[in-house]
């Protein structure tokens, strides 16, 4: 593998997405021999960059929210260290995020800060400032029930399982009356894939109030946040390997006896954790050592749709740059806006801007995202193309990535007029480019799609049924930087006691 042993491990790590490296960093700071093990020559998970023109782009963290003290992201990352070498840069305190919609003029701002928040949206909707303070209410009562996203030690179970069965456009809905406004509040769902209306207002309160607490991006990009995690394990003595993965779960009983490496190693450790999917974890073992019933309900997880992005270097000095986020809506029904057939397609898209490093007030990129179907692009689901291996799919598979990306910047082009004579040169990804370097079925954003309506059929324990076999990442408490870290705290709980953990967190966060 390298100079460095991976025998006689404490925790084996499969994957090296924030979650496990989050994982990795607190359980070597607890003295545990760690190793992890990534298939990708980048570490990261959606927290990787890559380079298109000699421009920087982010794959997935865009911007991060909750991250000022007293807010739930900043405990977790001052005792990770994560603001050690990194750069975050505020985004437009007075509208964070900007919503557009087809055939209305008006943009409408999500404001950070709650009384700014009500503020900003009661100037078009004075009528409704007592029903946005109650939504306001309510995403506060919702996050202060889950006990780790403000830093709790003791879980209120019954409370949290209520929460479950609650729907976002339902609870909206009963705090608002004017229908602008109820898609207002919900149209940043592109966050969680809400697009299908099936999800819960606790993921909608959850992702939506760190942001409106405080929103960031990270100055050159995620990749700063694992390079600190990856830099802190070595500190502590553990190892990460690059390019190698793992192909296979050894088991005897309910016991993982060891992984086999796809260098064809066999690794063996008292315990491990798996933060890749649990679906992928499953087909690397032997099923007839498990429940029928639990293989089979993982094996079916639902997972949330993917997306097409267009990542575009624009030429220097010619798009002003907007401190904030875009998000253009053209269904009537925000909870239905996965697009059914291509007449459908790219109409609803998000942009992230991205500011010159030469010339500051100017945009240097930006990311263009919207929804995609895995089966606009099965066709080609026997591919493989990533950097360990550089295979260009054909010349139809080209010819479709052009198709789409004309249509999406020409939508795009109806609400950023200077877009068309700002473009320099452009790249793309699709679903295949997610499943390929993030490693989720079918290029799935955010994993498993959680459901108001069957909440226990999309629930993942970090616990397994395996006495050492943990899960990790977005699949298991929630997605995105917050619910991840969150997570990974709750796993490594298991092995280090809950309050033990959250206590020293606190303490160094004071």
């Amino acid at each position: 593998m390298n100079n460095q042993s991976a025998d006689n491990l404490d925790v084996a790590i499969i994957g090296s997405g924030l979650g496990g490296l989050i994982s990795a960093c607190i359980l070597s700071e607890y003295g545990y021999k760690v190793a992890v093990f990534e298939k990708n020559a980048q570490i990261g998970g959606t927290l990787q960059t890559f380079f298109f023109d000699g421009v920087k782009f982010d794959t997935g963290v865009h911007y991060i929210g909750g991250l000022d003290k007293g807010q739930p992201l900043y405990p977790y990352f001052k005792y990770l260290g994560l603001f050690d070498d990194i750069e975050y840069k505020k985004l437009d305190p007075d509208g964070y995020d900007h919503f557009s919609f087809e055939g209305d003029d008006q943009t409408y701002p999500h404001a950070q800060g709650y009384n700014n928040f009500v503020a900003k949206l009661g100037h078009f909707f004075p009528e409704e400032r007592e029903g946005i303070k109650r939504y306001i209410q309510k995403v506060k009562d919702v996050c202060s029930a889950f006990s780790l996203y403000y830093l709790k030690s003791e879980p209120n179970i019954n409370k949290e399982l209520e929460l479950l069965y609650e729907s976002a456009k339902d609870v909206i809905n009963s705090c608002v009356s004017n229908r602008k406004l109820r898609a207002i509040l919900g149209a940043n769902n592109l966050l969680y894939a809400g697009g299908k209306g099936n999800s819960p207002f606790y993921v909608h309160a959850l992702v939506s109030n760190s942001y409106i607490e405080s929103a960031y991006k990270v100055v050159g990009g995620g990749s700063q946040i694992a390079r600190v995690l990856a830099r802190k394990i070595k500190a502590n003595g553990g190892i990460i390997y690059r390019a190698n993965g793992i192909r296979e779960f050894l088991i005897e009983g309910k016991t993982i006896k060891g992984i086999v490496t796809d260098k064809a190693e066999v690794v063996r450790a008292k315990n491990y954790i798996s933060n890749i999917h649990p679906t992928t974890t499953l087909k690397m073992m032997d099923h007839s050592k498990l429940r029928k019933s639990y293989t089979n309900r993982l094996l079916n997880l639902s997972n949330t749709i993917s997306a097409f992005v267009v990542y575009i270097v624009l030429k220097e000095r010619t798009m002003k740059h907007r401190n904030q986020n875009r998000y253009h809506i053209a269904v009537e029904d925000v909870w239905d806006s996965e697009p059914k057939n291509m007449q459908d397609w790219g109409k609803s898209f998000a942009v992230y801007f991205t500011e010159s490093k030469k010339h500051k007030g100017y945009c240097r990129a930006l990311a263009l995202i919207t929804y995609m179907k895995w089966e606009d692009v099965d066709r080609w689901d026997q591919t493989e193309n990533h950097t360990l291996k550089p295979d260009e799919r054909d010349e139809s598979y080209q010819k479709f990535k052009e198709k789409r990306a004309e249509t999406l910047i020409e939508n795009a082009s109806n609400i950023l007029p200077e877009l068309n004579d700002s473009i320099e040169s452009y790249t793309t990804s699709t679903p295949l480019t997610l499943r390929d370097y993030i490693g989720g079925p079918e290029g799935s954003l955010y994993g498993v799609d959680r459901s108001f309506k069957s909440p226990m059929k999309s629930h993942v324990n970090s616990r397994t049924k395996f006495k050492n076999l943990f899960f990790v990442g977005q699949n298991t408490t929630m997605h995105g930087v917050l619910g991840v870290t969150i997570g990974a705290v709750n796993t490594c709980s298991h092995l280090i006691g809950r309050k033990e953990l959250v206590d020293r967190i606190r303490v160094a966060s004071e």
